[in-house]
């Protein structure tokens, strides 16, 4: 971290926080405590010191907001087209963007593997399906978005889109939610290029092998077209199947709340029934003590 990461006590802890989780992960530590020191004896120092390292996930999807901002914000679009079509019922939207949403996660976890990469991380599968799980969180709720575009994120997230996520734990500071991490410029952040190491090729040894490359090559490519066919086919059937899994999932909840509903006006009935067997067993003790006066007085009449 530079000299001038931590300027003064003036700095917001927002702002300290954003330089910090735009680090090297294995800088984060050393850096934080270092800007504790230097703001020893404040409040600012006691809210430094809980700053949490980031998980590995978690950092290369902060890494990912801050270098690939128009990425991410392309992919939390079309989560808010999604909410919005799911709200709406429309099948054909749902289908659409659940494939779009597929490729553009699946896409923007690759670009952040490359990215960790070029940063000297290199990024298991399972800290890739991580990442790939936050961004499909994001698109899926709208606190997830927020709490991915802070870049301050501590701790991977996971929804099905209908479960509560407490984001509150996965980001650094209560004061995340609503923040945008700052963009970097990529070409200003980008390593130095190498050398062009430059090896002149052999013209007979080219010779000889291109004809076996060549048909390597279009035997490869034959290959890759029919690979590309069966994914297309894959990819549609499975978009398919998620929206009717989420047109089913909207309506078990229409369901859910139809019964909660029912349950309520049952009760209801239930208490009115009570009411209602007590004025009847009432009218009948009435009629009965009505109809043996009735009797008395007939037995009466009749000894005049």
């Amino acid at each position: 971290m530079s000299d001038d990461a931590g300027s003064g006590p003036e700095s917001s802890l927002l702002d300290l926080a954003d330089r910090l989780y735009g680090l090297a992960l294995a800088e984060f530590t050393g850096s934080r405590d270092a800007l504790v020191k230097q703001h020893r004896g404040t409040d600012l120092a006691r809210d430094l010191k809980a700053l949490r390292k980031p998980s590995t996930a978690a950092w290369v999807v902060d890494l990912l907001v801050r270098h690939e901002t128009d990425q991410v914000e392309q992919v939390l679009a079309v989560g808010s087209a999604l909410r919005r079509a799911q709200a709406s019922m429309s099948a054909e939207e749902l289908r659409t963007l659940t494939k779009q949403r597929r490729q553009l996660t699946a896409a923007l976890t690759t670009t952040a593997r490359g990215l960790a990469r070029e940063h000297g991380l290199r990024v298991t599968e399972a800290v890739a399906e991580q990442v790939q799980a936050t961004l499909t969180a994001a698109i899926l709720d709208e606190d997830c978005a927020r709490a991915v575009r802070s870049g301050l994120l501590v701790a991977p997230l996971a929804t099905t889109g209908v479960d509560d996520v407490d984001v509150g734990a996965a980001v650094a500071l209560p004061q995340a939610l609503g923040f945008e991490a700052r963009a970097v410029d990529r070409q200003e952040a980008a390593p130095p290029a190498r050398p062009d190491l430059r090896v002149v090729p052999d013209p007979e040894a080219g010779a000889r092998a291109r004809a076996p490359a060549q048909e390597a090559l279009e035997a490869a490519e034959a290959e890759l077209a029919l690979a590309r066919a069966a994914h297309d086919e894959a990819g549609a059937r499975v978009a398919e199947l998620e929206a009717r899994g989420l047109q089913v999932q909207s309506e078990m909840d229409e369901l859910r709340r139809r019964l909660a509903d029912l349950e309520a006006s049952y009760e209801d009935v239930e208490e009115e029934l009570e009411d209602a067997e007590e004025e009847r067993d009432e009218a009948q003790a009435a009629l009965e003590e009505a109809q043996a006066e009735v009797e008395r007085a007939g037995a009466a009449e009749a000894l005049r």
